[in-house]
């Protein structure tokens, strides 16, 4: 299905959607194929938009010069139509991007996010190098939608961040493309969990990671809950005002819309697969399948899933012999020792297990460390009497949905964890606290043992939920929330408010209810124009309105209260301006301060300083006091006004004073 976007697309994410090898009979670099639903979903709309796809290439080159080889005339895959010069690819230095990857995104951020505080590392010099490496995607990313603005002028390109790999590009992209004057919409979408404040707040730099996120229009989080705890984090960490009926956050100049928007799968293609796929599980008729995948990750939950299995057999031995677990365990990060270990304990656990309950012609679990292909799974998906999807933590898990596509025979049963993100949508599922040992025996006895009835109940509808949500309706549902979808037979599902109400009184007692008290002594540091006084044309113009003059002239009576108005205007005149005794004045940005008591603090400025201020002061009268720009004369510094100097005049005449 086609889903046409009104913006040109720029896809940013941590590696490309294919990857490159070497060919070890022409030495070229060859594209193959990335599985996925990002990739499937998303690799089409880009090349139906001309847009760009920036990404890692998977290989550290000596030379940025990377040159993308062109899809193979034979590839049906979803990148086929993806031209080369769509494609950027980030050149990274082996070490520095082992810090930001392993070091930082992988040791740090997988934990963290995963609320499993335990096992983050915090240190500066990997987050230091993910500073870096987000700089260099930011680069280039700019440029990209310069390319893309070049083409067609009069679009505003869209640039899509994924994941946790790219939480600090936004702000780079967003400057970067105000200098060069292009407009961009900027969005984000996070595929793992996000975590509560409470686990967030460990992170010593999480107010810079906040901020970055924040530079986006548009952020997607996979379920509500993650919403509700970023929104949460940047209340309660960074002060931002926020609309949690709304999501809505109010960050600097610009409203943030956050919007649940879970990830699904090209249901049609698994379900396809399944069809087509020849058996490759031999067991006999009586004989139930329990199917497990996923990759190896402690995050998994699958020594829990083992030991609830062992339990099973313990408990109900009539399963021996009638029932057999096939676990799927992809290899991942098998370089790093935590990870190592994690299969070490799961050789032995199965081999234990093996050991124990094994006959002379059935053994209880099947064991499979590797990578299968696409048939494969689809097949050991289809022929599953009950598919294991218990995650200690996780973003979303698409295995369950994936089992779901692929249940063109008879129909098994779904055993969820709520602590994946699928749990919260797929009620038919049976649901199971991975931690609780016992109750996950008596789940998966529940399972093995539910009436074919209850089963296809169950079964049939997960799949109308799924086939109708599939990733293309997760795709536009994520492009209306920037308002680049053409297509106007989506579901209207989401609330596209991007404007919070007016600051209002409850705001500020909400905002310093938890702060002000009876007992607290309160300094009040207030500006004055634009604070005290409304902007006017002219600054002797700029007057205090008189309910406001009267609340000031009450507040330096009260003991516990103090008042101080800080201007860029010269201490004699913000004094004369507001005239009222008993508060303290600091002008020209805090170097002249007069403080109550009449103590007056005056910052010494060097002979050669007011020099250069007397020279500076004269060129700017001489040569740039046009079009109503005026210069403010002050002893100490100096303030240029170009507030009334028309827009078309203004860069020219900002550029000769700069």
């Amino acid at each position: 299905m086609t889903v046409e976007m009104g913006s040109p697309l720029v896809v940013v994410a941590n590696r490309l959607p294919f990857t490159l090898k070497t060919n070890p009979c022409t030495g070229k670099l060859e594209r193959q194929q990335s599985a996925g639903g990002l990739v499937t979903a998303v690799a089409p709309v880009v090349v139906d938009s001309g847009g760009l796809w920036v990404g890692w290439s998977g290989l550290h080159l000596e030379n940025d010069d990377i040159t993308i080889p062109e899809s193979n005339p034979e590839d049906r895959s979803p990148t086929a139509g993806l031209k080369s010069e769509q494609v950027v690819a980030i050149n990274i230095e082996k070490k520095l991007f082992n810090d930001y990857y392993n070091g930082c995104c992988n040791a740090t951020f997988w934990p963290l996010f995963h609320s499993m505080p335990d096992r983050a590392i915090f240190e500066a010099d990997k987050w230091e190098a993910y500073r870096k490496v987000n700089e260099e995607y930011a680069r280039l990313t700019v440029k990209a939608v310069e390319r893309l603005a070049s083409k067609n002028p009069n679009a505003v390109p869209l640039v899509w961040l994924h994941d946790y790999h790219l939480m600090l590009a936004a702000t780079s992209i967003r400057a970067g493309c105000e200098e060069l004057g292009i407009p961009v919409k900027i969005a984000f979408f996070l595929h793992i969990p996000f975590p509560s404040w409470d686990i967030m707040r460990l992170f010593p730099w999480d107010d810079e990671l906040l901020q970055g996120i924040l530079a986006c229009d548009s952020i997607g989080f996979h379920v509500e809950d993650y919403c509700l705890n970023f929104i949460d984090c940047c209340h309660r960490r960074l002060g931002c005002r926020i609309d949690r009926n709304l999501m809505l956050i109010e960050s600097l100049s610009h409203t943030v819309g956050v919007h649940p928007l879970p990830i699904s799968i090209p249901y049609m293609r698994f379900n396809q697969l399944a069809l087509d796929a020849p058996s490759y599980v031999n067991n006999n008729d009586k004989e139930q399948l329990i199917l497990g995948v996923d990759r190896l990750d402690y995050t998994k939950g699958l020594v829990n899933r083992l030991k609830a299995f062992e339990l099973l057999l313990e408990k109900y031995p009539e399963h021996i012999e009638n029932v057999s677990f096939l676990q799927v365990a992809v290899p991942s990060r098998t370089d790093v020792k935590e990870y190592q270990e994690l299969k070490e304990d799961l050789d032995r656990l199965i081999g234990r297990i093996n050991g124990r309950f094994s006959t002379a012609n059935w053994s209880p679990i099947r064991y499979i460390f590797g990578c299968v292909s696409q048939d494969q799974l689809a097949a050991y998906y289809r022929d599953a009497s009950v598919a294991v999807v218990t995650p200690l933590r996780d973003g979303m898990n698409l295995v369950a949905k994936e089992f779901v596509a692929c249940q063109t025979n008879e129909p098994g049963v779904l055993i969820l964890s709520p602590f994946a993100g699928a749990g919260t949508s797929m009620h038919e599922a049976l649901l199971v606290n991975p931690y609780e040992i016992n109750e996950f025996s008596d789940t998966l006895h529940r399972a093995l043992t539910m009436s074919n009835d209850e089963r296809e109940l169950r079964m049939k509808q997960l799949q109308r939920r799924e086939v109708e949500h599939d990733v293309n309706f997760w795709l536009k549902s994520f492009l209306k929330t920037v308002d680049c979808l053409l297509d106007t037979q989506v579901d209207d599902h989401i609330e596209h408010t991007e404007t919070m109400d007016p600051i209002s009184e409850n705001d500020f007692k909400d905002i310093l209810g938890s702060y002000v008290t009876k007992a607290t002594n309160l300094t009040l540091l207030l500006d004055y124009d634009g604070t005290l006084a409304p902007i006017a044309p002219h600054p002797d113009l700029a007057i205090i309105p008189e309910e406001t003059r009267r609340c000031l002239e009450r507040l330096p009576h009260m003991s516990d209260v103090h008042i101080a108005v800080i201007s860029s205007r010269s201490l004699e005149n913000v004094r004369s301006m507001v005239g009222i005794e008993g508060i303290t004045y600091a002008g020209n940005h805090g170097l002249e301060i007069l403080q109550p008591d009449g103590n007056v603090y005056i910052h010494p400025v060097p002979c050669e300083y007011e020099n250069k201020l007397t020279t500076l002061r004269q060129r700017l009268l001489d040569e740039a006091c046009l079009y109503g720009a005026w210069v403010d004369k002050k002893e100490i510094c100096i303030t240029f006004h170009y507030r009334a100097v028309p827009k078309d005049k203004l860069d020219g005449l900002l550029s000769k004073v700069q």
